[in-house]
């Protein structure tokens, strides 16, 4: 059974926390992926931010891109580069 929760962030929340519901899913998203909780584009989508937007987003919170060996041999690949 696989099912995806809701959550549910009341207008209430939102005006006593001062933020927008786009600001609060930056926030979440930053803060699992700063946790290696989600990957760059999970995060990047959670928050529903293009790549440059979100790594923006990182490096205002000096949050560092976790870049992962398979990332970079894929980056490569993308670019053509041979090694």
């Amino acid at each position: 059974m696989n099912t995806t929760p809701n959550l549910i962030i009341t207008k209430d929340f939102l005006q006593s926390a001062k933020m927008t519901a786009q600001e609060l899913a930056i926030e979440i998203a930053v803060y699992l992926y700063e946790k290696k909780r989600l990957t760059l584009g999970q995060a990047k989508r959670l928050a529903d931010l293009d790549q440059i937007s979100f790594q923006k987003e990182l490096a205002r919170r000096d949050v560092y891109i976790h870049l992962e060996t398979e990332d970079v041999l894929q980056d490569i690949e993308n670019l053509g580069i041979k090694s």
